[in-house]
């Protein structure tokens, strides 16, 4: 369990570790990980298990919630076209790509393949916006990378939810799985857009920031628990409720000084949940035997990024000759970018302890998770050094933080 005394444990942790990370000019969510995984060595090491439960029910809602309120809808509204198809068709072809590969190179069977490769298609929230918030991305490639992170989460769990009936035995028909997937994003994206009209209206009636800032928060885990008890999707109705406060908020439903109180109090809660999210990743991953798959682990990572840059520059391809057409740059970024984390691990931990090849998926995905973070997280800002899209670091001068 997550004791006061536990948190206060971890927070001490991840002030030390952005202190560190700052003068050693180190990534902060790659920092916290690596801090995981030594504090989990220490003697005095919190018992701490990171469960499906914990990812969604508390760590989520606040982090999708916090990037949903900065998101621009016009910006979004345009770009829309190649968001949904990234997060859609990309995250299909993704698992596609990684499923085969398993199957046929790893030799896993279908069903695990087939749960392996839609649980780790999506890339991560968590992992993405702390990364390029960390780097210091604006425009039109951060609202592009935290907008078909926040949507392709969707897909995936779909995908994963059908993926669990065909692993389990149960009859899938393509009737059922269109109208399951109709149900789930129509249903979250109902729950979010009820629960922050009515706060919207409530909000309308007070300008004490502090009433608004309790709005909010309400808002982000009231449309997300609403949703998941209604068998929908939590993060999409997480995603509605945000965009819809951050964007219908200044026509006068939010003060501008409750507006400010509120954009302070979530990147605040956002680094909070940050810190203990990576830091908890790490401690998780210290304790992960990948001797037994080694090679189940190098296919998957380098089958990951094959599906990773098929879906990122094939998708790419359909809008090179509209106006809606993705720069070079930016896909080597989307591609490179697309880091798996939090979302990965805690559909992995959902697989039911009856499957035989649960461990198997289990541990692979937390190799991926971890390569991804690690490596990918290390060398992303380098590359968009490289490719010109931030400025170069000043001599002495320190990597900028999520906090």
């Amino acid at each position: 369990m997550l004791t006061i005394e536990t948190v206060e444990l971890l927070l001490l942790v991840a002030t030390v570790v952005a202190m560190l990370a700052r003068r050693w000019r180190l990534p902060y969510s790659v920092g916290l990980v690596l801090g995981g995984i030594l504090l989990a060595w220490l003697p005095f090491a919190p018992d701490i298990a990171l469960t499906r439960e914990l990812i969604f029910n508390a760590f989520l809602p606040p982090l999708i919630f916090e990037a949903a309120i900065c998101i621009a809808w016009p910006a979004l509204r345009k770009d829309l076209p190649v968001v949904l198809t990234l997060a859609t068709l990309g995250v299909v072809v993704s698992a596609g790509v990684t499923t085969l590969g398993m199957h046929y190179l790893a030799h896993w069977s279908w069903q695990a393949a087939l749960l392996f490769g839609v649980l780790i298609s999506a890339t991560d929230p968590v992992s993405v916006i702390a990364t390029f918030k960390e780097a210091g991305v604006h425009g039109r490639l951060r609202e592009l990378v935290e907008a078909e992170s926040l949507l392709n989460d969707s897909t995936a769990a779909v995908g994963f939810a059908i993926a669990i009936a065909f692993a389990t035995g149960a009859t899938i028909t393509p009737l059922g799985t269109v109208q399951f997937l109709a149900l789930t994003i129509v249903g979250g994206v109902a729950c979010g857009a009820a629960v922050a009209a009515a706060l919207l209206a409530l909000a309308g009636r007070t300008e004490d920031p502090l009433v608004e800032i309790t709005f909010t928060t309400v808002a982000a885990y009231g449309s997300f628990l609403l949703a998941e008890q209604l068998e929908v999707s939590g993060v999409l109705a997480t995603l509605t409720a945000g965009i819809m406060l951050g964007n219908l908020g200044p026509l006068g439903a939010i003060s501008p000084k409750g507006r400010e109180a509120v954009e302070s109090f979530w990147e605040y809660a956002a680094f909070v949940v940050n810190s203990l999210i990576f830091l908890l990743m790490g401690m998780l991953e210290a304790h992960q035997n990948f001797s037994r798959v080694l090679l189940p682990i190098g296919i998957a990572i380098g089958l990951v990024l094959a599906g990773r840059a098929l879906s990122t520059y094939g998708c790419c391809v359909l809008f090179g000759s509209s106006s809606l057409r993705v720069k070079a740059n930016h896909q080597h970024v989307l591609f490179w970018g697309g880091l798996r984390g939090a979302l990965a691990l805690a559909l992995a931990l959902g697989l039911p302890t009856s499957l035989p090849y649960r461990d198997a998926v289990v541990t692979t995905a937390f190799a991926v998770v971890a390569f991804s973070v690690i490596v990918q997280g290390l060398s992303i800002t380098p590359l968009m050094r490289g490719l010109g899209e931030i400025a170069p670091a000043p001599s002495g001068s320190p990597v900028e933080s999520s906090g």
